[in-house]
């Protein structure tokens, strides 16, 4: 009879055990399917266009100062024509013809390749490459005045996009593409809106998904202590953004942030500036598109880009399907003219990041899985990787 007893007990602890390390094993993975994926990386790029158009009318005609005047939005057919959008559409096209394992030499080839229109760090980037000062002297302090700027800040919005719950792979291809045109602050900014973007497929709070940025990127950088002061002084003013821009402007918009980010006039694109912008927009606007866009649109500077970010993020969260119709009206229209110099259409864009996703995902020791006639997507969890702080 003892001996029944202790049979069935260790029976019962090995199925115990077994069940556990099922659940340990089912634990490692973030499910989502294809169709779900589908809809929000959709939703991604919607919200840069939306964001784009939205502010395209105001850029830089708020210096250092509030934009107080009207907000008249630009026609959707404007942001086929926008950086903010084809730029990064460029490192869709390098991933597709090199693969994953792409080189910096390869990186800064296709770049310097490109034909489209460039400013500030892209065309420093740019320039160095096709001189021969590859990636990633081409985005260093060394070699490229601009490195600060935040111009791939406003371009990692596909890194983020096709890198849904991969933190540490989004910061991968930050590092690669990135340094094509920035560094340090300006690296950091676009690692951190990747991060938001691999979180957003999955998170729902945008305080939330803004702190997940922050663990992507060196806690002491200029970049993350104007980030967190933005989060500090939205608590203390919950319902006063502009508060909270008074005091953003004192404490950070005329530190020294390296060359050609700042002027005396009050012009800054400042990576870590514009993005407390983005952030502001984010946490103010509590998860309402048409308050994101306005907030980080009337903080001025960059604004265009800055609700562009703040936008594709937030309409990342919410999914193509759910953004209110007045905003996507306008995208049916112009869903198969191509973006300025690039091959693809907003119809092209999920599909093609999907194809690339698979291969991200699989690279990562995830897989893909139909069950029930439905694509799952088994992504394993990753936590961000911080890089080293860079002085």
């Amino acid at each position: 009879m003892r001996r029944l007893v202790v049979k069935r007990t260790l029976t019962r602890v090995l199925i115990a055990c077994i069940l556990t390390a099922g659940a340990v094993s089912a634990a490692q993975f973030r499910q989502l399917p294809v169709e779900v994926y589908l809809d929000k990386c959709q939703g991604g790029w919607a919200g840069q266009m939306i964001g784009v158009t939205y502010g395209a009318q105001t850029e830089f005609k708020a210096q250092g100062r509030i934009f107080h005047e009207e907000i008249v939005p630009a026609k959707m057919s404007n942001a086929l024509n926008q950086d903010d959008i084809y730029v990064e559409l460029s490192f869709l096209e390098a991933l597709e013809k090199y693969g994953l394992d792409i080189t910096y030499a390869e990186a800064g080839k296709a770049f310097a390749e490109t034909k489209f229109g460039l400013w500030h760090a892209n065309k420093a980037g740019r320039d160095n490459v096709i001189k021969g000062i590859m990636p990633p002297d081409s985005g260093s302090a060394k070699y490229n005045d601009h490195y600060k700027d935040i111009d791939f800040q406003i371009e990692s919005d596909l890194i983020g996009l096709i890198n849904p719950g991969l933190p540490r792979s989004s910061n991968a291809q930050s590092e690669l593409f990135g340094r094509i045109m920035n560094s340090s602050d300006g690296l950091y900014g676009g690692m951190f809106m990747g991060a938001m973007y691999t979180e957003a497929f999955f998170e729902k709070d945008v305080e939330k998904i803004v702190r997940y940025g922050l663990k992507a990127i060196p806690a002491w950088s200029t970049y993350a202590q104007t980030i967190r002061d933005v989060m500090r002084w939205h608590h203390q003013n919950p319902n006063d953004w502009k508060a909270t821009w008074t005091k953003i402007q004192d404490k950070w918009a005329q530190h020294p942030s390296g060359h050609c980010s700042t002027d005396s006039e009050g012009f800054n694109i400042d990576a870590s500036v514009n993005g407390a912008y983005v952030v502001m927009g984010l946490l103010y606007g509590d998860g309402d598109l048409a308050k994101t866009l306005e907030i980080s649109t009337r903080c001025g500077q960059d604004s265009d880009c800055n609700p562009s970010s703040a936008a594709g993020v937030l309409c990342t969260i919410m999914g193509y399907k759910a953004i209110p119709k007045e905003y996507t009206a306008g995208i049916p229209a112009i869903a198969d003219q191509p973006f300025a110099n690039v091959k693809y259409t907003f119809n092209d864009l999920a599909p093609t990041c999907l194809k690339v996703v698979r291969e991200i995902v699989k690279h990562a020791g995830g897989r893909s899985e139909i069950i029930e006639g439905k694509e799952i997507l088994f992504i394993p969890i990753q936590y961000p990787q911080v890089p080293k702080l860079e002085k």
